[in-house]
């Protein structure tokens, strides 16, 4: 380990952290902080952090979303119950819960440097907010049942967007639920149509199953120990997900899109869609997969329609974008920005795009 790669690491640390703060969560922030401030290899934990050969960044490895979510995972099983004891709702100072994270670093090495080789995995449920616009677009659009083809959907819980509740401004859409959506909402409303899902599925190259206890645990552990609204909203979506039986396949995303698309549709509008996901595959694969689902655009007909739909970090300061792209056409169009966790949705539609 150079002391030049150990100081990128504490940048990465302090990134996350800002964006942590950004996002309303100043425990994980100060966790992050003094994590780049006060970590050592000193210890075999440590030194595997402070020594991480990949992209330490958010965008890469997440590595301190890595370390943060290992952390609430002992926090979360019982299994450390002095860290237990540092973590919200407890209040402890910087120098206290420093100590009981390096003590955890020793005590629970076993468990730590092996859950550090897991990528996180954010089940974040209102990123729905922003997707139900789209699939209302959609709709409108096509006038056609949906079949959706989620990539990246870890246990699945935005497969089950139509099961929720919303309030989009002065736009109400669902039944009564146990999950309700209500972002801040920048716009004019959403499209009014009929949307009927005739079938759902998707892939993960590590899927959560929400009736797993072990499965729940690692789920719950990569949501900010002080974000107490997400743990309620994501436990309620957890055990819809259960009830309603949806498992997502253990698959590449290349792979299993390849056999997605293979297999013509008509009378349907198949859409493929991702949340703050495809920017998670290596570039060889991301390209493989924007010529796939390309090729199977050109094959799209009006009968048969094709849909992408996207919430994806695109290098502006300002959340995500959410994007749509419809076949037979292809033509893409920017049709509003979220917030990462889906605090907020700025709307603007097809009609009123511009991209």
């Amino acid at each position: 380990m150079t002391d030049e790669r150990s100081q990128a690491i504490r940048q990465s640390f302090l990134r996350q952290a800002k964006a942590c703060h950004d996002l309303g969560s100043p425990f994980t922030a100060r966790h992050c902080t003094l994590a780049a401030e006060r970590l050592t290899a000193e210890t075999r934990v440590g030194a595997m952090i402070l020594g991480w050969p990949g992209n330490p960044d958010g965008t890469g490895d997440a590595l301190a979303l890595r370390l943060a979510g290992t952390l609430h995972a002992l926090v979360r099983s019982g299994q450390d119950p002095a860290l237990s004891a540092v973590y919200p709702p407890h209040n402890a100072d910087n120098d206290t819960l420093w100590a009981a994270v390096e003590a955890a670093l020793r005590q629970d090495e076993a468990f730590m440097l092996e859950r550090l080789k897991s990528a996180p995995q954010t089940n974040e449920v209102r990123r729905s907010s922003a997707l139900l616009p789209g699939f209302l677009t959609i709709a409108a659009l096509t006038g056609k049942p949906l079949i959706l083809s989620e990539v990246g959907a870890s246990a699945g819980l935005n497969l089950q967007w139509d099961r929720y509740s919303y309030q989009l401004g002065d736009f109400r859409w669902g039944g009564a639920s146990a999950v309700e959506l209500a972002p801040l909402w920048e716009g004019p409303p959403p499209p009014t149509a009929d949307v009927e899902v005739a079938e759902r599925a998707g892939c993960d190259l590590n899927p959560l199953d929400p009736s797993s206890e072990d499965d729940r645990l690692r789920l719950f552990s990569y949501i900010w120990a002080d974000q107490q609204d997400r743990l309620d909203r994501t436990a309620a979506a957890v055990e819809m997900a259960t009830e309603s039986g949806v498992k997502v396949e253990k698959a590449d995303a290349i792979d299993w899109l390849r056999k997605r698309l293979g297999t013509p549709r008509p009378g349907v509008a198949h859409v493929i869609y991702h949340t703050i996901a495809w920017q998670y595959l290596p570039p060889a694969l991301k390209a493989e997969g924007e010529a796939l689902i390309a090729d199977a655009g050109s094959r799209a007909t009006d009968a048969a329609p094709l849909a992408r739909l996207q919430l994806e970090a695109d290098g502006k300061p300002e959340g995500a974008a959410l994007l749509l792209t419809l076949w037979p056409t292809g033509e893409t169009r920017e049709i509003g920005r979220a917030d990462f966790h889906g605090r907020w949705v700025k709307w603007v539609g097809w009609q009123g795009s511009t991209a």
